[in-house]
């Protein structure tokens, strides 16, 4: 094998710089190609499945932090002595590193090795997971939730690169693409199901002790597992940490501004304002700083392209969709007074779709066929969405068990081909386009997810307030049912005391709260219909962009007949 065809089947089994392989070929002594990885050999069976289990375990560990935080939120606030906007900052400080570090490390890894990078990467979130278990203060369990999600970004990288190691070039982008994005989807409902448990038995500490436990095992198999590292090439310039500081910043920010904001309402916080004004300013400094940089750390101009942008876009789209099964469906069996606990099988639907969906789609992916495993999983997600804006307040989780399962499935089969496509364009590129591609990623999918939370719940407090305003007007104190269901209200509570008006008074409020409670149902009703809505629009466009790529091949059917 010659040097330029080891260095090409080196770029296609690892990620590596292209530049590289240019310069080896047209060096004037032709040598062999010391610092190319060897060509892939096939690890045993039960050494692939351990490269497969830590992918997995990494991939759970590190999302289960903030999953089990937010899947427990009002569980974690009594034991801070916190309320539930502050306990809210965990999230947002986790958040504001997690959501850009990653591009950066990309960097780091090329330039000084894969193998030494998780190594070493793995320490601060061992080190940042046993302090946890110390801290019950609001104020430093926030700064460790930063430290935290800072320690967090390479890991999900890290999940990616182990399950990739066990497949061959041929099969890295679909295969090993698709069970690397299984692990990655399993963290909520994982900490759904474990979470209450482990909240009766050591409070918040345990949730902080399975995520130290994970991450001691990770770190065990990341030391007897080496991965196969491409070469190594310096690639990070010192102008790149000012480039990366604006960027972290400009998407940190946004990120509080998305998580917070409809917690303390968008414009009831001054506060709220200069942080989004942060966002905006760093974020655009970064761009100007880029477009005027010749090894720039993304290139802005690719990113602006009409494909990119189509692409960003449709990811977005469907990040915002998801929202309706990690915030909406979780989020109206809450307000309805349900916990996680009684929640087990709707957790247990999504999880097995999840997998399932995964499995299927690393079966039958391949090139040519995004358009139609896009359009499948838009029909699914569309279909569970409109089964879900048929609740009611009498709606409990058995009865959503088949709609989240098809969301569930829809999100798994959507994800992975689309993925496939923009790393495949950005690889035949070179380096600068690869780290171009994570940002764009990383924007789609972390600040998309914050952007679709903070959209979806500000609809369903909007429409809530509609639905109170018209219930509450119908509601006349005339009226014999009203009068009739206040009495009956009142009469529960005549058996705890013999104060009339106290019981008048607890009887009214909780009619109130009866009111309050339908109005949310019929918000959340509205807020899942239109995401069915939109998941139609998308299906629409969809087809409208398969008609537009093959309009070629249906002018050529049609003019055919008319030729003979």
């Amino acid at each position: 094998m010659s040097a330029r065809e080891a260095t090409i089947r080196s770029e296609d089994q690892q990620i590596g710089p292209p530049e590289a392989a240019t310069a080896e070929v047209q060096t004037p002594p032709p040598a062999p190609a010391p610092a190319a990885p060897p060509a892939f050999v096939p690890k045993p069976l039960p050494i692939a499945l351990l490269y497969a289990l830590t992918s997995l375990t990494a991939a759970v560990m590190q999302g289960l932090g903030t999953a089990m935080i937010s899947t427990n939120l009002q569980q974690i606030a009594g034991p801070l002595e916190a309320t539930q906007n502050e306990a809210a900052w965990l999230m947002a400080a986790y958040l504001f590193p997690n959501a850009s570090l990653g591009l950066f490390l990309f960097k780091v890894r090329t330039q000084y090795g894969i193998r030494q990078f998780c190594e070493l990467a793995i320490i601060p979130y061992v080190i940042i997971s046993l302090a946890h278990l110390w801290v019950n203060d609001l104020s430093l369990s926030i700064a460790l939730r930063f430290f935290a999600g800072a320690a967090a970004a390479p890991i999900s990288s890290m999940a990616f690169l182990y399950m990739l190691e066990i497949f061959p070039p041929e099969k890295k982008l679909n295969i090993g693409l698709c069970l690397a994005l299984i692990g990655l989807s399993l963290s909520t409902p994982i900490a759904g199901l474990i979470s209450p448990s482990l909240l009766d038995i050591h409070d918040l500490r345990g949730l902080y002790l399975v995520e130290l436990a994970l991450a001691l095992i990770v770190f065990g198999l990341i030391y007897i597992l080496p991965l196969t590292s491409p070469p190594r090439a310096k690639v990070i310039s010192s102008m790149d940490y000012v480039s990366y500081g604006l960027l972290a910043t400009s998407m940190g920010c946004l990120a509080v501004f998305f998580t917070m904001g409809r917690l303390y309402w968008w414009l009831e916080a001054n506060w709220l304002a200069w942080v989004l004004i942060t966002g905006i300013v760093s974020g655009t400094l970064c761009i100007m700083l880029e477009l005027n940089r010749k090894n720039n750390l993304i290139d802005v101009r690719w990113i602006g392209s009409w494909e990119i942008v189509h692409f960003a876009g449709v990811l977005l789209v469907f990040r915002m969709l998801l929202t309706e099964q990690s915030t909406g469906a979780i989020n109206f069996f809450r307000q309805l007074g349900l916990f996680n606990e009684q929640m087990a099988h709707l957790y247990w639907a999504v999880l097995i779709a999840s997998v399932a969906s995964g499995l299927l789609c690393a079966m039958f992916m391949k090139p040519g066929r995004e358009a139609s495993i896009h359009l499948l999983a838009l029909i699914l997600i569309a279909a569970g969405t409109l089964m879900d804006s048929q609740s009611t307040v009498l709606t409990r989780p058995d009865q959503m068990l088949l709609s989240q399962s098809l969301i569930a499935f829809g999100s798994g089969l959507f994800l992975p081909p689309a993925m496939a496509v923009g790393f495949a364009a950005a690889l035949k590129k070179g380096l600068t386009y690869i780290i171009s591609f994570i940002a764009v990623f990383l924007f789609t999918q972390k600040v998309g997810a914050f952007i679709g939370s903070a959209l979806f719940g500000s609809f369903v407090t909007w429409r809530e307030q509609y639905h109170s305003a018209i219930l509450t007007a119908r509601l006349l104190p005339t009226d014999p049912l009203v009068v009739q269901r206040l009495n009956q209200y009142v009469a529960a509570y005549s058996r705890t005391g013999s104060d009339a008006a106290q019981h008048t008074i607890q009887g009214t409020s909780t009619f109130a709260k009866q009111v309050q409670q339908q109005a949310y149902v019929l918000a959340y009703n509205d807020a899942f219909f239109a995401t069915f809505l939109i998941a139609v629009a998308a299906i629409a466009l969809l087809l409208l962009h398969i008609l537009w790529n093959n309009r070629h091949r249906f002018s050529r059917n049609t003019d055919t007949p008319q030729t003979a």
